[in-house]
């Protein structure tokens, strides 16, 4: 059939028009409409979910890039100007206007109901939608996202009135004549298009004076209340009331009053906040010559991404929720705390969605999210915006560590595996989980239920390779499943391991090489903590400490040399040599590791390295033999023994400077323990953080970018000694590489120098995270 003429304000006779985000809550449904009404609707998007694709399939809208045939563009918000097809249309001359112009354009002369405001438009209109629907009224309809169940989101009317959602977002809201407008709340919104409130207030007032007939604005919100002066209100006691007398299993008895007949309805959803929306929903209908009776919303079947239960088990239950602005987001934990069994807990993962709104309500945010007993931050939705400075979701964690510093927070910038590890860890039997934000984090709910279901099987994967490795062992080798770590390092951060073993010998040590090479498993070694960072979420693998007492072994061989084990700690190892009168170990006093990191490292303090004293190297290969090496045959340089690279130190053999009498070189050692003690802090640290740039200091560089003090959480940059980043009680993992990419991101803009780690991240790579 050939399409009703659209309004005179486009120019050209419209038929063909393509959608640019068509997957998107505001333009899907419209497109729907459009394509219902006529016209031949093309659309594409990037993001389009399964669901949305069959709803748009289903009325013969094709996905596709833009046609050779094309009279109109209509683009959502996100579409920046330098997307292709803007530049596309700039050059074919076909015009581009936005999903709310052409919403305006499409309804105009229809007896338009405009739902508006700042928090639960979507709902509220999607109630009105269904009372309606109920009542065999037949109004057209255009919804901002779709119903929990098949209730299409838009319907072309057999009669004048069409509801829809109007969004106030891109100003596009000046273009609407509605002749009903229901306001359900004002809250300050969008600083990129209203940089005051008041401009916000001014483009809402300017509605109400176009809307022809009844405006309904909530007894609850003074803003609104100003705004319409003479409106009806709705509410619990407006001139339309309702006040919620009864709830269970998820329906709640409504008891409508004021302007409405006395009238006990049932409504089919909880919370004080549906209770306002239905009494809105019930209003608008009866202005529009329908009669509220009891079962109008009995069977509302709910829209998607508002307190939608993703699973719901007595072990488990995840939510994901639309809030995006400060004021949903606590109203939303306010609410689902009051659900919560005794004993469980409150994790919310949040993804801000824009970087204006979040540089503009980070501090609200930050508040909202307290409510929470743990939190997860993603990074910010862009929805087509460019980054802005102080808008990221790092600054709302600032504000979070400033703020609330008890609350358990972590900030998983980049990868989604890292995240799902760290929240798959966390959670306890009966927590309420929920996902909050207004961008793909809906997606990413369903992603990572789907890895908690993966995970039931890789843990099943680690308790069978356990299984397989404890009867090759000796009963004197450790073997334990999800070991804690923080209290095995220095920094005393991170989680724990997958497995974790110490050897009781070297034939166990070569078990657990052997077996774990040949499932494919990562090895990690452990000794004394003293110069890694271990992750939140842990390290996925097989670690190994050499921490039994067989590994610490000290053995005078009677020619001035003496064999160690790697396991033997660099200050037992001194305290040892002096007693015997060995001298040139004394520059090792101090360093918090053991032989074997020391080796690997090629550790040095005062002047001195581990290499120094070294004559032999005992060590397992990669490929599971033990061979002793020289140190002449072996590659040595600045923190680095190329041949412990893949292999794993044993002990080794070490010649002393000189014989010499003990308490001069007890002296020495005191010497340089007062110069540790004045030069570095005495907090939790992993030591050094970065390597010394070649013919400069890593430390005097960070001090003269005036970042001794800096602070993540409870990671701080010493200031006693700026190479040091310090535990002041409290830090995670995540605390330490916020604070490390802070510190490379200062350096690199004033003094044009790239810092490298010298800590190790446990179990992973740098370069993923920075």
């Amino acid at each position: 059939m050939r399409p009703e003429p659209l309004p005179p304000l486009f120019s050209r006779d419209v038929r063909r028009i393509h959608c640019v985000g068509v997957g998107g809550m505001g333009l899907g449904p419209l497109a729907l409409y459009l394509a219902q009404r006529g016209f031949t609707v093309s659309g594409e998007d990037d993001g389009l979910t399964a669901d949305m694709r069959a709803l748009l399939t289903r009325e013969r809208v094709a996905l596709t890039p833009l046609p050779d045939a094309c009279d109109l563009i209509v683009i959502s918000s996100a579409i920046a100007a330098t997307h292709p097809v803007r530049i596309a249309a700039t050059a074919r001359g076909i015009p581009v206007v936005r999903r709310g112009e052409m919403l305006a354009e499409i309804v105009r002369g229809k007896k338009l109901v405009a739902v508006c405001g700042s928090h639960g438009k979507t709902t509220t209109t999607a109630l009105l939608i269904t009372a309606l629907r109920a009542a065999n009224f037949p109004a057209g309809y255009i919804l901002g996202g779709l119903f929990a169940d098949d209730t299409p989101p838009a319907r072309v009317g057999s009669n004048d009135w069409v509801v829809a959602e109007i969004d106030e977002s891109d100003g596009t809201i000046a273009n609407f004549s509605p002749e009903i407008t229901v306001v359900v709340n004002l809250d300050w919104d969008h600083p990129d298009h209203y940089r005051q409130p008041e401009e916000l207030e001014q483009a809402f007032a300017a509605l109400l004076d176009r809307t022809r007939g009844p405006v309904f604005v909530s007894d609850a919100c003074a803003w609104s209340a100003r705004v319409a002066q003479n409106a009806a209100t709705f509410g619990r006691s407006g001139d339309f009331s309702g006040v919620i007398v009864a709830e269970n299993g998820g329906k709640m008895t409504l008891r409508l009053g004021g302007r409405f007949a006395p009238l006990e309805a049932t409504v089919r959803a909880a919370g004080e906040f549906n209770a306002v929306n239905a009494t809105a929903a019930f209003a608008a209908a009866q202005a529009m010559g329908v009669a509220p009776a009891a079962a109008l919303l009995a069977e509302f079947p709910g829209v998607r991404r508002r307190q939608s239960a993703l699973r719901a088990t007595p072990a488990l239950t995840v939510i994901e929720d639309y809030a995006h602005h400060p004021a949903e987001i606590r109203a939303l934990l306010g609410s689902l705390r009051s659900r919560l069994g005794a004993g469980a807990r409150l994790i919310v993962v949040f993804q801000p969605h824009r970087f204006s709104r979040t540089r503009q309500f980070k501090a609200e945010f930050a508040a909202a999210l307290s409510l929470a007993d743990r939190l997860h931050l993603l990074d910010v939705y862009a929805a087509g915006e460019a980054p802005l400075a102080g808008g990221t979701s790092a600054d709302i964690y600032a504000e979070l560590k400033r703020n609330t510093p008890a609350l358990p927070v972590s900030y998983l910038p980049g990868a989604d595996d890292d995240f799902f590890r760290a929240l798959s860890r966390e959670v306890q039997p009966g927590d309420l989980v929920a996902f909050v934000g207004a961008g793909d984090i809906d997606r990413k709910a369903r992603a990572w239920l789907a890895a908690v279901d993966d995970a039931a099987a890789v843990a099943q994967h680690w308790d069978d390779f356990a299984a397989t490795l404890k009867p090759l062992l000796s009963r004197e080798t450790k073997l334990r499943r999800e070991e804690p770590l923080a209290a095995k390092t220095t920094m005393r951060v991170g989680g724990a391991a997958r497995l974790y073993a110490e050897p009781a010998s070297v034939e166990d040590l070569r078990i657990l090489w052997r077996e774990a090479k040949s499932a494919g498993i990562p090895v990690q070694l452990l000794g004394r903590g003293s110069n890694l960072i271990v992750p939140d979420e842990g390290v996925d693998g097989l670690v190994v400490s050499l921490a039994h007492e067989s590994w610490a072994a000290f053995e005078p061989l009677g020619d001035g040399r003496v064999r160690v084990g790697a396991g033997l700690r660099l200050k037992n190892l001194c305290g040892l040599a002096t007693k015997a009168g060995l001298t040139g170990f004394e520059f090792l006093e101090g360093i918090p590791g053991n032989v074997g990191g020391a080796l690997r490292m090629n550790a040095g303090a005062m002047g001195g390295w581990m290499f120094d004293v070294v004559e032999e190297v005992l060590m397992l290969t990669a490929d599971g033999e033990v061979k002793t090496m020289p140190k002449a045959a072996m590659h040595i340089d600045y923190r680095h023994c190329a041949e412990l690279k893949d292999a794993v130190a044993l002990g080794a053999v070490l010649r002393p400077a000189a014989q010499g009498d003990a308490g001069e070189i007890g002296r020495q050692i005191d010497v340089y323990r007062r110069k540790r003690h004045e030069s570095q802090p005495r907090e939790p640290s992993a030591g050094c953080i970065f390597k010394n740039p070649p013919g400069n200091s890593a430390g005097r560089l960070i001090d003269e970018c005036g970042l001794k003090g800096e602070r993540v959480g409870d990671a701080e940059v010493s200031t006693v000694h700026a190479n040091f980043i310090v535990n002041r009680g409290q830090a995670t993992g995540a605390d330490i590489l916020e604070l490390v990419r802070r510190i490379r991101a200062r350096v690199k803009q004033v003094k044009g120098v790239d810092l490298e780690p010298e800590a190790l991240l446990y179990g992973k790579n740098w370069r993923d995270v920075l």
